[in-house]
């Protein structure tokens, strides 16, 4: 009797799990598994979107996609972006780390400030910075005439050698503070004593930051490193509003790329193979940087 009594409870408790599990497990079937596998599908045809006619043409997506001189242009960019941003954001945001760690006065109000660009949306970010990159009103060409450097004028976004370097200061500049946050408390977490004890056998600043500081922060490293990497492979909005992919394709990304085909020129079918085909990409890149930088971490 009493083992059916306690059977039947873990029955009610089964269900009572069940019920509350369903409510996320049905909203996660719905908005990611189903479209992911309905994309899968899609990849193999020819669409438009919109019609009801849906040609199934095979591989003919994909062949175009590792074919086409446009596809390897926006992979290009999407890599350079990537780098670009991974490695000034990480830096960028372990010295105001550093910084404001050190400070004792307005820690706060510091941290607020570096943080405050990460809270502005990516479609204003990239509107106040396409008006200061304006070649005739924009705020660094009207700082270079003031102090006569007019030669050094640029259209930081017209012109094809700039603009990729200028969309990655505006992507670096809105994330740093992001990164920043995550460095400092894993900065705060470092015990006092372990860096006195450094001092005491003789370690400058440099050899306690590279040797003690370094390690016992690689899990901070190994965090920022995966969310720039995924954050460089699918940046849309800053290009949305200040280049449109141009001038040209010069800033054409994949996830541009995705959507300029998917709804501007109506080819769905291959808009969705590249987007898949970008997929497989952030899965396989951010494995191979997960064991790298995993292999490095340190524990107390």
């Amino acid at each position: 009797m009493a083992d059916n009594a306690i059977s039947g409870r873990r029955r009610r408790l089964d269900i009572s799990y069940w019920g509350f599990i369903a409510p996320a497990l049905v909203l996660y079937l719905l908005f990611i598994v189903v479209p992911t596998l309905s994309s899968v599908y899609y990849s193999f045809t020819s669409w438009d979107g919109i019609s009801p006619n849906i040609r199934f043409i095979g591989l003919a997506n994909y062949k175009e996609i590792f074919t086409s001189s446009r596809f390897g242009n926006a992979l290009k960019n999407t890599i350079v972006l990537t780098v670009f941003i991974s490695v000034f954001e990480n830096v960028i945001a372990l010295l105001l780390a550093l910084l404001v760690d050190r400070v004792f006065i307005a820690k706060n109000f510091f941290r607020s400030l570096f943080y405050i660009p990460v809270l502005i949306s990516g479609i204003v970010s990239g509107f106040i910075w396409k008006v200061m990159y304006n070649y005739n009103f924009g705020v660094f060409n009207s700082i270079l005439e003031k102090i006569g450097l007019e030669s050094l004028c640029q259209d930081w976004l017209g012109d094809t050698r700039f603009t990729l370097l200028a969309i990655g200061v505006v992507l670096v500049w809105k994330g740093a503070g992001y990164y920043m946050v995550i460095y400092l408390a894993s900065l705060q977490s470092i015990s006092s004593d372990v860096l006195e004890a450094a001092e005491i056998d003789g370690a400058n600043a440099f050899q306690k930051f590279f040797r003690i500081t370094m390690p016992l922060i690689s899990g901070a490293f190994t965090i920022n490193f995966t969310l720039s990497l995924i954050n460089g492979l699918k940046v849309f909005d800053q290009i949305n509003v200040m280049t449109d992919g141009g001038p040209g394709f010069t800033s054409e990304t994949l996830v541009y790329l995705l959507y300029k085909v998917g709804f501007n020129e109506g080819r769905q079918g291959f808009g969705t193979a590249v987007g898949l085909v970008l997929l497989f990409l952030i899965i396989i890149l951010n494995s191979v940087q997960q064991k790298f930088l995993k292999s490095r971490e340190v524990q107390l």
